[in-house]
């Protein structure tokens, strides 16, 4: 007989998907600065070394519905977490710019499957009175693996001061993210598969299994019937992609889509990705320096997802969403007069110090807003019938803005300067406010169902 384990257990095992998101968006930010003296990389070269692998996330989050809806979703966790494991491999031992970059692209493909996936898995596996919470549990992960790899890039530097090199740092910078990717593989081998999926494939006796598995101590013979039932409402329901455009569904699309849009361009992943970068150019000494605040703020980022998690369902997804938008605005503003300042004053280490705690300031309001709400909304605005569908193409948006971003933010820095382009995020910060003002409903409490019926208006 299998051994029974507690839903805690369970969420820590398959929430590593979000580990291998963030912990990969983390290490780049200090591994560029070593690998850009490696392989001489310009500014662009260096938005492409980070923008494969948001191709590749892309890519993967595309199919990771279908190839889980044909093998299940256990299966292709787990097969996410070997092929991690061999992208991370392949980054360590890239002989040339060409093979890092393959390297790359296949780290992404599996982020993507695992940024689809993990919330799908947690939430079809979670007993029902704790579902509300899978998608920020997700995004705790999230943050826990950015601020790990930032401790970690802390200590590679000791590495290179020792004598280790460029590329020995940065190699084992991107090679321990293997160890994430392996993790992954090991502990969804223990897990059970989705009930949900069991059931959907006519596998009934080893639904029950799972379902027992999963709710060990307790009588899961009636949850077992609602889920049997929610299954074949959802078959009646069953719609094709062209539902996504049917006039019942167009305000959760343009809501979805857009704070899909709004989360990236208003410029939080120039922060994960290139924060020892900026650090470095507001007057900072050092990378180790540089690393090591970034390592601060992604403990910043950790502690306010936390907060989050117990607003949520008190302040209300609106409000939260609001005041989080406001507080980036401000904050990127802030910003933007501290590189005038330095450029045109020689503001020195003040405002080094000054950037640092605005963007700690700007990273917390992202933390408590713009950062869970997102995804939190985006599995309860759409309709049942193109729940998944709408949910694919939200992430899709997500990761194909996120690598426009990550592309451009380079080249902004060189063509119109470090002050004007932080003005452009805030700008589309402002934007992001009003859109969220005039369209985003307040969902705290309420059905799915009430939910549904506010969006067709």
């Amino acid at each position: 007989m299998r051994r029974q384990m507690g839903f805690g257990t369970i969420a820590i095992v398959a929430g590593l998907g979000g580990l291998l998101f963030g912990y990969d968006t983390g290490v780049i930010s200090g591994a560029l600065l070593y690998i850009r003296e490696s392989f001489s990389l310009s500014g662009a070269m260096q938005g492409v070394v980070v923008a494969v692998t948001l191709a590749g996330a892309a890519l993967g989050a595309a199919f990771a519905g279908a190839l889980a809806d044909a093998l299940g979703r256990r299966i292709v966790l787990l097969f996410t977490g070997l092929v991690f494991v061999a992208g991370a491999l392949l980054c360590a031992a890239a002989w040339s710019l060409p093979a890092l970059i393959a390297g790359r692209l296949v780290v992404g493909l599996a982020i993507g499957v695992a940024s689809m996936l993990t919330p799908l898995y947690l939430s079809e596996i979670a007993p029902p009175e704790k579902r509300g919470a899978i998608v920020t549990i997700n995004q705790l992960f999230i943050t826990i693996g950015a601020f790990l790899s930032y401790v970690l890039d802390y200590a590679m530097t000791f590495l290179a001061h020792g004598g280790g090199g460029h590329d020995v740092v940065w190699r084992a910078m991107l090679g321990l993210a293997a160890i994430p990717g392996a993790a992954l593989l090991i502990g969804m081998a223990l897990l059970p598969e989705s009930p949900r999926w069991l059931l959907a494939h006519q596998q009934e006796e080893k639904a029950k299994d799972a379902l027992t598995r999963l709710r060990p101590g307790r009588d899961s013979g009636e949850e077992f019937a609602a889920l049997r039932q929610d299954i074949a409402e959802a078959d009646k329901q069953r719609a094709p992609f062209s539902r996504l455009f049917a006039a019942g569904a167009r305000l959760p699309v343009m809501i979805g889509v857009g704070l899909a849009i709004f989360q990236q361009i208003t410029g939080i992943n120039t922060v994960i990705y290139f924060a020892p970068t900026i650090f470095k150019d507001s007057g900072m000494t050092g990378s180790a320096g540089a690393i090591l605040v970034t390592a601060g703020i992604g403990l910043i980022n950790v502690i306010l997802t936390i907060i989050a998690m117990r607003l949520l369902d008190h302040a209300g997804r609106r409000a939260l969403l609001l005041v989080g938008l406001v507080g980036m605005f401000v904050s990127l503003l802030g910003i933007s007069a501290c590189f005038a300042i330095g450029l045109h004053a020689g503001g020195g280490h003040l405002v080094a110090v000054l950037v640092i705690l605005l963007i700690a300031a700007y990273v917390s309001f992202f933390a408590i807003g713009l950062g869970p709400v997102f995804w939190l909304l985006i599995a309860e605005i759409f309709p049942l019938a193109i729940r998944g569908r709408g949910m694919s193409l939200a992430t899709i948006a997500n990761w194909g803005f996120n690598m426009l971003v990550s592309l451009t933010f380079l080249d902004l820095l060189k063509g119109i300067g470090q002050s004007a382009t932080f003005l452009v995020y805030a700008v589309l910060t402002g934007a992001a406010f009003l859109f969220t003002y005039k369209l985003v409903p307040e969902t705290k409490g309420r059905s799915l169902e009430e939910i549904e019926a506010q969006m067709r208006g």
